[in-house]
């Protein structure tokens, strides 16, 4: 499911096409697009969207504790069924649609991509090897690719519209959002990832790090977007995990790898996917959702 088309529709992301269902609420509909280098390649990968956004209810429903959050409830699910029957949007749905979507409130977004480190990994990695710094926070000498950072890191990144991503530094974080608000999405975003890093390990997964996304609903922040996710977050196999080298992983880093490799400049367009690669990233986004949740997904 690359494209979709429903009336209403609000905005078409790298991944996700949501759409307006009215009296504030959205359907946000997961796609099998998916994005490396903040470019989305020309070949998707088959019910990705599935894993996203049933993989986002999970850990949007065992994060509620930490903060809210937008989930009204899984497009499929009965009891929103009837919720929102004589929605004309929703009843429009076709149920293929429905099983890749989410009912969520709509939300005032905060155009700051937080991101949580928590291993050393990817560009922190690299600008580490270069500077000692990560984001141009200062390290101590002697870390190892994957290597466990002393505590986690709070990276914020701009939320471009389009082209890449650039890092944030906490002063321009505060003269986006405020000293209050830029407090609260460092705060919440550390305490949501070391959270899920705890779990994650017993499950066998380490969460190197994620990405996460804030709005306000009614003038209070609360998570929106996805949530701890093979897409926005690196999953590696903890019984694999050894600092020193490329971990055994189960996210899109097999994608970012092979595009690398290919000699690709990470600009627009992108090179197709061989169906080896997609088959294999197929495969670790399902056992990512197998592994953290204990439930088998049904393609």
């Amino acid at each position: 499911m690359r494209e979709t088309s429903l009336p209403n529709r609000l905005y078409r992301g790298k991944v996700r096409d949501t759409y307006d269902m009215g009296d504030g609420y959205l359907l946000m509909v997961a796609t099998d697009r998916i994005s490396a280098f903040d470019v989305v390649l020309p070949t998707a990968i088959p019910q990705k969207g599935l894993v996203l956004s049933r993989m986002s209810a999970f850990w949007f429903r065992k994060t509620a504790h930490l903060i809210p959050n937008h989930l009204v409830g899984l497009a499929d699910e009965p009891a929103i069924r009837k919720q929102f029957k004589g929605n004309k949007l929703f009843d429009q749905t076709p149920p293929e649609v429905a099983r890749q979507a989410m009912v969520v409130r709509r939300a005032q977004r905060v155009n700051v991509e937080c991101i949580a480190r928590g291993y050393l990994a990817g560009s922190a990695w690299a600008e580490y090897r270069k500077d000692g710094t990560a984001c141009g926070i200062p390290l101590p000498k002697g870390l190892q690719e994957g290597s466990r950072l002393p505590r986690p890191l709070f990276t914020p990144t701009t939320k471009a519209e389009s082209g890449h991503d650039l890092n944030m530094t906490h002063e321009e974080v505060v003269k986006l959002v405020g000293a209050e608000v830029a407090a609260e999405l460092e705060a919440k975003t550390v305490a949501i990832y070391n959270y899920a890093n705890d779990y994650a390990l017993g499950q066998g997964i380490v969460l190197a790090d994620t990405k996460m996304e804030f709005g306000f609903v009614d003038g209070k922040l609360i998570l929106i977007d996805e949530l701890l996710t093979p897409d926005s977050s690196r999953f590696w196999d903890k019984a694999a995990y050894k600092p020193g080298q490329s971990q055994p992983n189960y996210d899109k880093q097999y994608v970012r790898d092979w595009l690398i490799q290919s000699g690709w400049n990470r600009e627009p367009p992108a090179p197709a996917l061989p169906t080896e690669v997609v088959e294999r990233t197929r495969a670790r986004y399902f056992e990512a959702y197998h592994k953290l949740t204990g439930q088998q997904l049904k393609a």
